[in-house]
């Protein structure tokens, strides 16, 4: 069949043409399309439920909000893991779902089983959906800030909130714009209490007379001269003056207002995060969060154009300045592939050049590259794979193979055309079809197998899936889009260009004189001395088994993503002023280091749901200057090291990471660091001890950089115990006094006021001063039932101050505290080798407690249990290929013995660069495997080929004829194996020497193709052909030759 799709293709030209333009015209327009991006979305399918409830304890939170949430989606279809966050005033429950379930059917089910608690949740309390974006959503990040010295941070949070956010919410892609820093505005009604008590008035009557307050009402229509008047009875707050002139009432016949027994005045609402630039001071911060599935390159592009629209409608000196700005890392990584393939690309074009030294024949393989890449992208669109590092890279890695099919049928037409006879030369379109037809099933066969061999990539999972399997669908369907072409592009493209003249035979080219001057004396050598070689081989392998052993492992190699993450984290209870003069602190060291660019910090949470860190962790994103603005000898590594020295600050806990990776283990793993441990129970003060006792075991493991246990008992209240029986004395129930606590100590958000397109609170609670201590606390008037008599708080209650959980977190309903581990100078496999086997000798567990190592080290350990069952499929699907290829079983295990040795040099060059096992440097053996086996069908061909020329016609072959047959198939044909061998191994080389954005991901594939090409291919040429030999010679003393 595939000979006679190689004739139809010769004989019918411009049809041929005419489809490869179509596929061209295709290419090009998928490829404007395509959505780019830095890396593939990592991030599991999760849904947020977030709930607000102002003011509670993270305990409160956790019993009567968080926990609720739970135990009611934890049976949910498809949910792999619900994992539950309860601090002050907020409650926030991850549900994360199966791989390959939709996000928005997975948010349909979460509100299906979200009505199961309708009713059982606190009154006034309403979970709500996060947005519909992903774990690597957050874009782009930008500060608000006054150059000209006339505004607060109160006004800029004001034109935060109510321009800029709406503003950039409105751009098509925007699943939600967050706002952090600054100061909310809000009016604050600080009332006095003995007045209220002179007045017998309770400061619920003045919450419900301020309520009342704010409204507007309509009375519908009045005609007035024949016109139609709409009524309105305005009433909304708007200013300070609007609420001191509230009545109250009267007194004795006196007018009471609220400016009688109150002091109004405008300040902040309390703030759960604050943000710096540049340790020059607090600025306000936004957070462009993009909607799933959406081109992060064009919703970066569309939020600048409209920041830039807008420009010219902010207030004079406000200016916006970009942060974290993802469509640079895009850009520099895309621009970074696209040169590393165009020098491939060169590479290929002078190997063939040099090869053929025939420009027409050269011409074959130049043409045949560019369309088989671009042609690629129109299935890839349709499949809706994003222009990433990891697809893209899949051309990079497929480049070398592209061309073997067009080089080995321009190399056997070339044969046949210089070797021939002049009739040969005359028909040269026979010709042409002929030696394509000779070599083309072959060639087809062995493509297929480089396929079929990486079709274990797809059955990888989870985030090691989703990363790699981009690399896979391009490098499936540009190997497939080039076997395609090789039985009908190459085949028209033969007869056209290859015409008979000015081709001199593969003797009389210099390149193949000086490699046949080489290799002719060693395959001589051992075909003579067979045992001996095969004893060489053999014992070649053996020294790199320790090899094996001796390299440390890792989930990934780390994305140099150009900008730092750090992530500090302090104890539990820290103020916000005091977050705020240790996040200056630390900012100010940072931009001090040469190599930064910029530094903004964040302590505590932003205003959205995928954001739940609390004022004691901190993260600050550092921009850092191009690599060659730094300082000579300065390395990535070097830099954190520098950096980790400069910030140490007593009782911080130093944490480096990068934004993109952070936020997809946070939000898949809950824990920031590359290494973690999940202490696991059902007593939060137990949780703690196991959590420091780890922490004091696990410093003094080597690699440790830093290591934290959550004090997750460790926040600060003052309780307020009410008795019950002193209470009802006074006629006072607990939810009396509870009301008292709530609004004259918390504060109440009594209403909201509408001043135009802005919406402010207004909060009522006592005078700072009547509440700022104990004592004071002690002396709070709670009025009784009648009202007519007011009594201290300490008559009713008793204060202390206390500790206990500042934030809680639950996994699948289990509480939970986290320890932190940064690892630096060794491989994390075997640095968590080293620290379990110490928290086994050293930490004994109570019963019903539990540890999960978490981290990318929970990545890796899955991704090392999935390989110990990819990698024997790998060989599986290759040897029965090989087998329907050949029909042998002997010659089929005669070339898959190639992959052994092409694990031997992978090993010696990973071993020398010093790369740690990854998922990475699996799919680089995969894809070695395939390309070795390639090589070793080639030459397998070759080697059949001339032994069944020696059997034409019938005639008896003899031990001399075997033997020439093997010089012949393994010499004359050296050429088109070099050739195929050096565009896939030389065509990787600018893979290991670039140095820009995704090269540390890309080179630790390409290190194991490398070697690996070395190795098999000396195996090839020199094993292959004594086992070859011996084989056939047995075959012919047994008469079945």
């Amino acid at each position: 069949m595939i000979e006679k799709i190689i004739e139809w293709s010769a004989n019918n030209r411009f049809i041929v043409f005419l489809l490869v333009a179509i596929l061209l015209m295709g290419g090009i327009l998928s490829m404007k399309q395509i959505p780019l991006d830095a890396i593939p979305d990592l991030s599991d399918v999760q849904v947020i439920v977030y709930t607000k409830w102002e003011g509670r304890s993270p305990d409160l939170m956790e019993d009567q909000v968080t926990y609720p949430i739970i135990t009611a989606l934890i049976s949910a279809p498809n949910v792999r893991t619900v994992r539950g966050f309860s601090d002050l005033g907020f409650s926030y429950v991850y549900v994360i779902f199966e791989e390959g379930t939709d996000l928005y059917w997975a948010r349909s089910r979460v509100l299906e089983y979200m009505q199961q608690i309708g009713g059982k949740l606190p009154e006034g309390v309403t979970p709500t959906l996060g947005p519909d974006a992903t774990g690597v959503g957050w874009v782009y990040q930008y500060a608000v800030t006054d150059k000209s010295g006339k505004y607060d941070l109160a006004y800029l949070r004001t034109v935060q909130d109510w321009f800029l956010r709406y503003q950039l919410a409105s751009v098509e892609g925007v699943a939600e714009v967050a706002s952090i820093g600054g100061f909310v505005k809000q009016y604050q009604v600080n009332v006095d209490p003995n007045k209220l008590a002179a007045y017998r008035i309770s400061i619920r009557d003045a919450m419900e007379r301020i309520r009342m307050s704010n409204n507007d009402v309509e009375g519908r229509l009045l005609e007035l001269a024949g016109r139609e008047y709409m009524v309105r009875g305005r009433g909304y707050i708007k200013s300070i003056k609007d609420i001191e002139d509230i009545s109250l009432g009267s007194f004795n016949g006196v007018p009471i207002s609220i400016k009688d027994v109150a002091k109004v005045s405008l300040g902040p609402e309390m703030r759960r995060g604050i943000v710096e630039l540049n340790g020059e001071g607090e600025v306000v911060g936004g957070i462009v969060v993009m909607r799933q599935g959406e081109n992060a390159l064009n919703v970066i592009n569309r939020v600048k154009e409209k920041l830039k629209e807008i420009e010219p409608s902010l207030p004079e000196g406000v200016a916006v300045t970009a942060v974290y700005d993802r469509s640079q890392l895009i850009q520099a990584s895309i621009n970074n592939l696209r040169d590393t393939l165009i020098e491939e690309v060169a590479t290929l074009f002078l190997i063939v050049i040099v090869f053929l030294l025939h420009g027409r024949s050269s011409i074959i393989p130049i043409i045949t590259i560019p369309i088989v890449m671009i042609g690629s992208f129109l299935p890839l669109y349709y499949l809706k794979i994003s222009s990433n590092i990891m697809s893209l890279g899949g051309i990079a890695l497929a480049i070398g193979e592209l061309g073997d099919a067009a080089i080995v049928m321009v190399e056997n037409s070339y044969r046949l055309l210089s070797e021939g006879d002049e009739e040969a030369r005359k028909k040269y379109k026979e010709t042409c079809i002929k030696a394509a037809k000779e070599i083309g099933p072959a060639i087809f066969s062995s493509l297929w197998i480089i396929i079929v061999s990486f079709i274990p990539i797809f059955l990888l999972e989870a985030q090691e899936g989703r990363l790699f399997k981009p690399l896979a669908y391009t490098k499936t369907i540009i190997m497939v889009v080039s076997a395609l072409l090789a039985v009908t592009l190459v085949p028209a493209l033969l007869v056209t260009f290859m015409n008979g003249k000015k081709l001199k035979r593969d003797e009389e080219n210099p390149l193949s004189r000086f490699f046949t001057f080489f290799y002719m004396p060693v395959i001589k050598w051992v075909l003579k001395y067979r045992k001996t070689t095969l004893a060489i081989a053999v014992i070649a392998v053996l020294p790199t088994i320790p090899l094996f052993y001796a390299i440390g492992s890792e989930f990934m190699p780390p994305l140099y993503e150009g900008t730092i993450l750090y992530m500090p984290v302090t104890a539990p209870g820290l103020s916000v002023t005091e977050a705020g003069k240790l996040l200056q602190a630390q900012d100010r060291l940072i931009k001090s280091v040469p190599e930064v660019e910029h530094v903004f910090g964040k302590a505590g949470r932003a205003e959205t749901s995928t954001d739940p860190a609390p004022l004691s962790m901190m993260e600050t994103t550092v921009h850092l200057k191009p690599k060659e603005e730094w300082r000579k000898g300065m390395t990535y590594e070097k830099l954190l090291e520098e950096l980790d020295q400069k910030v140490q600050f007593p009782g911080v806990s130093n944490a480096w990471t990068q934004p993109i990776r952070n936020r997809i283990d946070m939000l898949t793993t809950g824990i920031r660091t590359p290494v973690g441990i999940k202490v696991m129970g059902t007593d939060l003060k137990k949780i703690q001890e196991i959590g420091e006792t780890l922490e004091m075991v696990i410093k003094d493991v080597k690699g440790t950089r830093s290591v934290y246990a959550e004090r997750v008992s460790g926040g600060y209240f003052v309780d307020i115990k009410i008795k019950r029986d002193e209470a009802a004395r006074y006629g006072l129930t607990v939810g009396d006094i509870q009301d008292v606590i709530q609004t004259a100590i918390g504060g109440m958000q009594v209403t909201t006021t509408v001043e135009g397109r802005e919406r402010y609170p207004v909060n009522i609670r006592y005078q700072r001063e009547l509440r700022d201590d104990v004592d004071k606390l002690n002396r709070i008037l709670v009025p009784t039932m009648n009202g007519m008599q007011q009594i201290p708080l300490a008559q009713v209650a008793d204060i202390s101050l206390t500790s206990g959980p500042a934030m809680i977190r639950d996994e699948d309903g289990l509480l939970s505290g986290y320890v932190y581990i940064d690892v630096t100078g060794r491989d994390i496999g075997g640095y968590v080798d080293d620290a379990k086997k110490a928290v086994m000798e050293k930490v004994k567990l109570p019963p019903g407690y539990a540890l999960s190592w978490s981290g990318q080290y929970e990545f890796q350990v899955r991704a090392k249990e999935r390989m110990k069952l990819v990698m024997p499929v790998v060989f599986l699907i290759i040897f029965i290929v090989l087998y329907m290829t050949f029909g042998s079983f002997a010659e089929a295990l005669i070339v898959i013995v190639a992959t052994a040795y092409a694990m031997t040099g992978g090993l010696v060059l990973q071993y020398i660069l010093g790369y740690n096992f990854s998922v990475a440097v699996w799919v680089g053996y995969i894809t070695v495997y395939g390309v070795a086996v390639m090589t070793g069908v080639m030459m397998m061909v070759f080697l059949n080929d001339a032994l069944k020329e020696k059997m034409k016609d019938g005639r008896q072959i003899t031990m001399q004829d075997i033997y020439d047959a093997t010089i012949e198939g393994s010499v004359m044909r050296l050429r088109p194996k070099l050739m195929t061998v050096a565009t896939t191994m030389i065509g990787l080389i600018p893979i290991m020497w670039s140095t820009g954005v995704g090269a540390d991901v890309m080179k630790p594939i390409a290190a194991p193709i490398i070697g690996g090409m070395v190795t098999s291919t000396i195996q090839v040429l020199i094993i292959t052909p004594v086992i070859f030999i011996i084989m056939k010679e047995r075959a012919l003393k047994k008469g079945k030759l």
